[in-house]
């Protein structure tokens, strides 16, 4: 049986934009390893005709779209679906059901096809009316057309059980490498003191409370330095609260995308926030317990399924506060979170176990299909 696999639904690798490209990335190198022929369709920005070339082993089919928005990734999905559908034979991974509807043209081509269906994202409250309109059609095109479902989180399968039988659903999280020593330069050269910082990488929305993380650190003088990374434009309104709401024991880096820096201040952070309030298994919480990061989360039944009894949670600002107050001055309570941290990515989110599941789920579709063919 000859093992092959196309990757729908990110914009390419090597991984430069978030948390599926990683996955991505991580997910072909190891299926090359074991043996698959492995196909990454990958949106290039402009115009021109479809090209191919390799990367680390791994085909790459470049599709060429104008623009940069939400309309070119539509388009891009499209066009990398009907070229996914013109292979001879394998078994298609769609990650994400953003454009889910799409997935007719597979199924069309009887082609299996297995979806992670990501996070529930109509619910976010960042998308208007009509986006929130299209994606809850696409989470039930997903449901309907993928031969079958990953969620990324228990509570992402109980959702899905709504829409589907749950044997149509497997849980498989996120993964994350553990980080076990990490270079002082990159921190030191931000100006920052190794052990004496406090961490937030998410983008700057909302739901992901910034607002309330950066308000709680600076209530008071705290000796140390809360470091957030991420774009931030005065001219936006929820950005501008955010950057005037900040103390000056609060630095602004940016969006930083070099993976040693990130590792760096992962690795050297006293403790990490996350204050996302919807989704699944979020891959930056995930990191930080294989950075073996102290977590202080907010509190809502996906981070807690992830980060354990071990970490701290906070429901507010007076709660966020209340916490900062607590654990920034308790050394022997951070080093048993930290403990704790690593701890639990052992047991539940190495990348051998997350990428095995993988390869057995999908070696299953891939077998059916093949029996199928030489039964007809």
């Amino acid at each position: 049986m000859k093992k092959n696999i196309c990757i729908l639904g990110i914009r390419g690798i090597p991984a430069a934009h978030g948390g599926f490209e990683t996955f991505a990335e991580s997910l072909a190198v190891f299926l090359r390893d074991r043996g698959w022929a492995v196909t990454v369709y990958c949106q290039e920005f402009g115009s021109g005709p479809v090209f191919e070339d390799t990367w680390e082993g791994i085909r790459r089919v470049n599709v060429p779209v104008k623009g940069e928005g939400p309309a070119s990734t539509i388009v891009f999905d499209w066009k990398a679906t009907d070229l996914a559908a013109r292979e001879p034979g394998g078994v298609i991974l769609t990650l994400g059901y953003n454009t889910a509807v799409f997935c007719a043209r597979l199924r069309l081509a009887g082609l299996p096809n297995v979806i992670n269906m990501d996070g529930i994202e109509w619910k976010r409250a960042k998308w208007g009316t009509v986006a929130k309109t299209w994606f809850w059609l696409n989470d039930w095109a997903g449901c309907w057309l993928g031969n079958h479902l990953v969620a990324d989180h228990p509570e992402i399968k109980r959702h899905l059980e709504t829409r589907v039988r749950g044997d149509k659903v497997t849980v498989i999280a996120y993964g994350a490498d553990a980080i076990d020593a990490a270079d002082e330069a990159p921190v030191r050269e931000l100006g920052l003191t190794p052990g004496r910082f406090v961490t937030v990488i998410a983008r700057a929305e909302p739901e992901n409370s910034l607002l309330e993380i950066v308000s709680a650190f600076s209530r008071k003088r705290r000796d140390c330095t809360l470091v957030v990374l991420g774009k931030y434009d005065r001219g936006h309104a929820y950005q501008r609260r955010v950057l005037e709401a900040a103390s000056d024991e609060v630095k602004f880096v940016g969006a930083i995308y070099d993976k040693a820096v990130v590792a760096a201040l992962r690795y050297h952070s006293m403790l990490y926030v996350h204050g996302h309030q919807v989704g699944g298994t979020n891959p930056s919480l995930v990191e930080a317990l294989g950075a073996g990061n102290a977590v202080l989360a907010h509190d809502n039944r996906f981070n807690r399924w992830v980060a354990g009894d071990g970490a701290a949670y906070f429901g507010g600002v007076d709660e966020c506060a209340s916490a900062f107050d607590t654990l920034l001055n308790n050394k022997a309570g951070l080093t048993c979170m930290q403990d704790a941290s690593r701890e639990r990515h052992r047991a539940a989110f190495t990348w051998d176990k997350i990428l095995g599941d993988y390869e057995a789920l999908l070696a299953g579709y891939l077998q059916a299909a093949a029996s199928e063919k030489n039964t007809v």
